[in-house]
């Protein structure tokens, strides 16, 4: 090889020599400057992060002193942040550094930096040098006044919204899905699902909610379409049985204020002699207990049995003539007895076909207080205290004895007989025969046999059997008329039956017979026309009807109950 091309040779390893040197000088001032720290080797190192005290990653903070970050270059005295993070220079950028000369390298300007915090920067702290590693720890950030412990920083959010914003759009754009999908599709899910009215709703999604709508409606109607139908099949079920079912309606018992109330007690209408006893020998506590374990077992009848059967006949004949017939007999169950008994009692009524439909069970008290509430025209008890006691209120009442067993009446006919002085008239000419003998009373009728007497307790009661009369006079049923009345008195047709007779007529009462009997026996006149129910004032008398077995009832009223006291 010739001298010239060794001197050449060695003059172009010099001057590579030379370019290697100066592009590690080269490095090495830039990443001191840059953060970036070459080893012995001139191999890059890793820039120190800055964090704080929880070890986070401290980045991008702002000035204290202005709100912006500063985008001036530092000076070359001037010391770094250590708050600043600085981007590593990919493998692009040092192929690219160490490719260039020198020349160009110096002519290349210097990169903005961003300002570090005045607190944090030490201003008396000489640049590093180039040769020297930087062994020191970094210190920890200064406590900013606002808390940032809740608060998370989140990088790059747009490329998210706008893959959410297009999944949005393909939901919407989708014609597959129905309503329910597209609903849950179209809502963010960075907002949590909240619940809306049905109002809020259908500003939102008109179309829908009509539809949703128009199906409800359609689903509503067929519902009701199905309901009417089950309905009209059940009811179309029950006419078909009740058809099959003999008639056994109940007539709708009369209004109180326009019936004829007959008030019975529970001893008067079934026959309880011995519930009685029971009561009377072992207390009321036993009695109760006897009728609780009794209480299916049917009463036999009592004393005004029959005679409450009778009524209940002429209301169905007058229902026949007149339908809405309102001027009725109305039955009352009226009591002492507990509540208790009640059971019992309904039971009986019930088994023999009672038309009963008000009860009173005062469950030990009187009940002769309830009686005026309830409109009572005779009251009929086996209570002589009772009856006294409501005789003294001024109700009709009478206490009732039992006849014989097997004597037959009439079913057809309701039959009552009653007594003349203190019954359906006054005690006035009692008085005077008690006082001054028969002659003066037979004086006395004749002298005022123009004169009405004055009415006695049973009085009303008959004029309201007249007026039912009447209903069926009217129709020309007098011959076949369900009520029948009779006088029974003890007194003389000739010298003392004008007075009477004439006192019915000035009351507008008829009298179907009068029996005029003279003082003689009224129990074998009683026998003969076999009455539901016999009234008279004299115990005398009503003994005689109970040995020929007619039912009697005593009203205790006039002279002769002063007497007997």
């Amino acid at each position: 090889m010739s001298q010239t091309s060794l001197k050449q040779k060695k003059k172009n390893e010099a001057g590579m020599r030379y370019s290697k040197e100066s592009l590690e000088a080269e490095k090495r001032r830039d990443s001191e400057k840059s953060g970036v720290r070459l080893n012995s080797q001139g191999s890059q190192e890793l820039p120190v992060t800055n964090t704080d005290s929880r070890g986070n990653l401290v980045r991008g903070q702002w000035s204290r002193t202005s709100r912006s970050p500063s985008t001036r270059a530092p000076s070359a005295d001037e010391p770094r942040s250590r708050n600043t993070s600085i981007k590593l220079p990919n493998s692009s950028t040092t192929s690219r550094t160490s490719s260039t000369s020198p020349s160009q390298h110096e002519a290349s300007p210097p990169r903005p930096q961003p300002s570090a915090h005045p607190s944090q920067s030490r201003p008396n702290t000489p640049p590093r040098s180039s040769n020297t590693r930087d062994l020191r720890q970094p210190t920890p950030p200064e406590t900013q006044p606002s808390s940032r412990r809740n608060t998370k920083t989140y990088d790059n959010l747009e490329p998210w919204n706008q893959g959410q914003g297009r999944e949005v759009r393909e939901s919407r754009d989708s014609p597959s899905r129905d309503y329910g999908r597209t609903c849950d599709d179209t809502r963010s899910h960075s907002q949590s699902r909240e619940w809306k009215s049905y109002a809020q709703r259908r500003v939102l999604y008109p179309a829908s909610m009509q539809l949703d709508s128009d199906c409800l409606s359609e689903m509503q109607q067929a519902r009701q379409q199905e309901e009417d139908d089950d309905e009209e099949a059940y009811w179309s079920s029950v006419r078909t049985l009740y058809e099959k079912i003999p008639s056994c309606s109940r007539p709708r018992p009369p209004k109180p204020k326009n019936a004829i109330t007959i008030a019975v007690s529970s001893r008067a209408l079934f026959n309880m002699v011995d519930d009685l006893k029971i009561y009377e020998q072992e207390g009321l506590e036993k009695y109760m207990e006897y009728q609780l374990t009794n209480e299916n077992v049917i009463l036999t009848p009592g004393p005004a049995f029959r005679f409450v059967k009778a009524l209940q006949h002429v209301n169905s004949r007058l229902r026949d003539l007149y339908p809405d017939e309102q001027d009725l007999f109305d039955i009352v169950l009226m009591t002492n007895n507990h509540a208790q008994v009640g059971v019992r009692l309904i039971n009986s009524v019930n088994h023999y076909g009672l038309l009963i439909d008000r009860f009173c069970l005062t469950g030990g008290k009187s009940p002769i207080g309830y009686l005026k509430a309830y409109l009572t025209n005779l009251y009929l008890s086996s209570d002589s205290e009772k009856v006294q006691e409501a005789i003294q209120e001024g109700i009709a009442s009478a206490t009732m004895y039992d006849g014989a067993k097997d004597m037959a009446y009439c079913d057809t006919q309701l039959r009552v007989a009653f007594d003349g002085d203190a019954v359906l008239f006054s005690d006035e000419s009692e008085h005077t025969g008690k006082e001054h003998g028969l002659d003066k009373f037979f004086q006395h009728e004749t002298m005022f046999e123009n004169k009405p007497l004055a009415q006695g307790p049973l009085k009303g009661f008959l004029e309201d059997l007249g007026r039912l009369q009447k209903k069926f006079y009217a129709k020309d049923e007098r011959l076949l008329c369900p009520i029948r009345t009779y006088l029974v008195t003890a007194r003389s047709a000739a010298s003392s039956g004008a007075r009477v007779l004439k006192t019915l007529r000035r009351w507008g009462l008829e009298i179907d017979e009068a029996l005029f009997l003279a003082g003689a026996p009224k129990g074998p006149i009683l026998l003969k026309i076999r009455p539901h129910i016999f009234f008279d004032d004299q115990m005398f008398h009503i003994e005689g009807a109970q040995k020929c077995g007619t039912i009697a009832a005593h009203v205790p009223y006039g002279i002769h109950q002063k007497c007997n006291n």
